[in-house]
C-alpha cells in the first residue's frame, strides 16, 4: 500500500504488512529496534488480535477497514498529561469523519476515545505510551476504524459505508486521516491545550446529558459534567461530582 499524505512526517514512513497479529505491536518491536521515525505508520489489511480498550478484542474482516498504529514521540508532555495526547487523536478522527459523514452532529467521541454516530460505534483508539522519567518518550497510538465492512458480531458497531450505503477508497482514507491527526497533534505540540479540551468537549457523547451509568455500587443515574486532566470522567450523581477512571464506570 503506497500512502502520500501531505504531512510535515506522520505518514513520511510506511510500514505495510499483508497481514499481522496487531500493528501495535509491530510498531513496538520497531520502536525498541531503533527503525521507526517520528511519525512511523504501521498499516495491514488483515489485523488478527487487534486490542481495544478494557482489554477487549477489534473486530475487523480483511482488506475493508482502516487498521493502523502511529508512532509518534511526545517528548514535550509529562506523564500526567497523557489524556492530552488522547484527545488529540480522538479529534483528528473526529475531524476526519466529519467530512465523511452527515449529519456531523451525529458523530461524537465517547470517553476517553472511541468514536460514535448516534449509538453506533465507527471505531476505536488504543494508546501505548513509554515513559521517561516524568516525560512520555514514545507513544504508539492504534487506530480500527470501520470502512467499508457491512455485517458485524456486536449490532452496535457500524461502519462508513453501512452508514452512507457507499464504497470507500481506502488508500485516500487513509491519508487523509494521517493528515487529520497531525494537525491534531501538531496543536498539541504548539500548546493549545485549552482549544482541545473546548473541541473534546463538543464532541463528547452524552456531555451534559442524564443517563444511567454501572459504578461500583450498582447502577446510578447521572451525567457527564466535564473531563479532568488526568483523563478521569467527571459525572454529577446526586448533585455530587465524582470522578471516575476507564476500569470504575460502564455506559448503560
Amino acid at each position: 500500500m503506497v500512502l502520500n499524505p501531505a504531512t510535515l512526517f506522520t505518514g513520511q514512513q510506511i510500514i505495510w504488512l499483508p497481514a499481522c497479529p496487531s500493528t501495535s505491536t509491530e510498531a513496538a518491536t520497531l520502536l525498541r529496534e531503533n527503525r521507526a521515525s517520528e511519525g512511523c505508520v504501521v498499516l495491514t489489511d488483515d489485523q488478527t488480535a487487534g486490542r481495544g480498550q478494557r482489554g477487549n478484542s477489534w473486530e475487523s474482516a480483511p482488506g475493508e477497514n482502516l487498521t493502523l498504529s502511529v508512532v509518534w514521540r511526545p517528548t514535550f508532555l509529562d506523564a500526567g498529561q497523557q489524556f492530552l495526547l488522547s484527545q488529540a487523536v480522538a479529534l483528528g478522527i473526529h475531524d476526519w469523519a466529519s467530512a465523511l459523514l452527515q449529519p456531523a452532529s451525529e458523530l461524537k467521541l465517547k470517553w476517553p476515545n472511541d468514536i460514535y454516530f448516534g449509538t453506533q460505534k465507527l471505531g476505536g483508539v488504543l494508546i501505548e505510551n513509554s515513559l521517561s522519567g516524568v516525560k512520555i518518550q514514545s507513544s504508539i497510538v492504534g487506530i480500527g476504524l470501520n470502512v467499508n465492512q457491512r455485517h458485524f458480531q456486536v449490532p452496535t458497531a457500524t461502519s462508513l459505508a453501512a452508514l452512507t450505503g457507499r464504497h470507500f477508497d481506502r488508500i485516500a482514507l487513509a491519508e487523509r486521516l494521517l493528515e487529520a491527526l497531525e494537525k491534531r497533534y501538531l496543536q498539541l505540540r504548539a500548546g493549545q491545550v485549552g482549544e482541545l479540551r473546548r473541541a473534546y468537549l463538543a464532541a463528547l457523547y452524552r456531555y451534559q446529558e442524564t443517563h444511567d451509568y454501572e459504578v461500583a455500587e450498582g447502577r446510578v443515574r447521572g451525567q457527564i459534567v466535564g473531563v479532568e486532566a488526568d483523563g478521569r470522567l467527571a459525572l454529577e450523581i446526586g448533585g455530587e461530582v465524582r470522578r471516575f477512571g476507564l476500569q470504575e464506570v460502564r455506559y448503560v
